[in-house]
């Protein structure tokens, strides 16, 4: 049953805090609206997997220990590269300036930089 346009606003509103209030915790469930799948990854990792079995499959038949192995390692690549999800880095670099607020980012350089300036700052 899907939910209604009310309860997937309610959602993403919960979402969003949990961000805020845990972002560590939100992180490790995954559940960040910033980092989605993306179907060119899994479209091309899935491709390289198939190519990546067939190499491996052509190295057996023709007892070619180098190709076989290089066709591992490219099936490797191939689900790696579709497991892969989007880390919205884009995003964070356009909503970076909005660490002023007094909120911690959770970038660790930007707490660096924010350490930084707070130095400098207490310096003048």
């Amino acid at each position: 049953m899907p939910l209604s346009e009310h309860e997937q606003k309610l959602l993403e509103q919960l979402e969003k805090q949990l961000h805020e209030d845990d972002p560590k915790f939100a992180n490790s469930m995954g559940s960040d609206p910033s980092r989605s799948w993306s179907t060119r990854h899994v479209v091309i990792g899935v491709l390289g997997a198939l190519a990546g079995i067939f190499l491996l499959l052509v190295g057996v038949t023709i007892q070619n220990i180098f190709v076989g192995v290089l066709g591992f390692v490219v099936m490797g690549g191939g689900v790696y590269f579709a497991t892969m999800r989007n880390t919205g880095a884009g995003k964070q670099r356009s909503a970076g300036s909005a660490g002023k607020s007094g909120k911690p980012r959770s970038s660790f350089m930007s707490s660096l930089e924010e350490r930084w300036d707070e130095r400098r700052r207490g310096e003048s």
